[in-house]
């Protein structure tokens, strides 16, 4: 049995976003994507928890940002 190299953020990118799409079943993603079931939910559950930090530090860098411009 090989070993499957690393796979790509953009990947893993890709596949978190089908999920979240919720047009497929996770287990059809899997099939698609030929990647195990738990590690599509495990993408999709990343990039949920992530979102909380996109958007904060999107809103503490424009407060900084006012702050300094005064």
């Amino acid at each position: 049995m090989t070993k499957r190299p690393p796979l790509s953020a953009a990947f893993k990118k890709k596949v978190a976003l089908a999920a979240l799409r919720g047009d497929k079943t996770l287990q059809e993603l899997a099939d698609h994507y030929q990647v195990h079931p738990d590690q599509t939910s495990q993408w999709k559950r990343q990039a949920i928890e992530g979102l909380d930090g996109i958007f904060d530090s999107r809103f503490d860098r424009r407060a900084s940002d006012m702050a300094l411009s005064k």
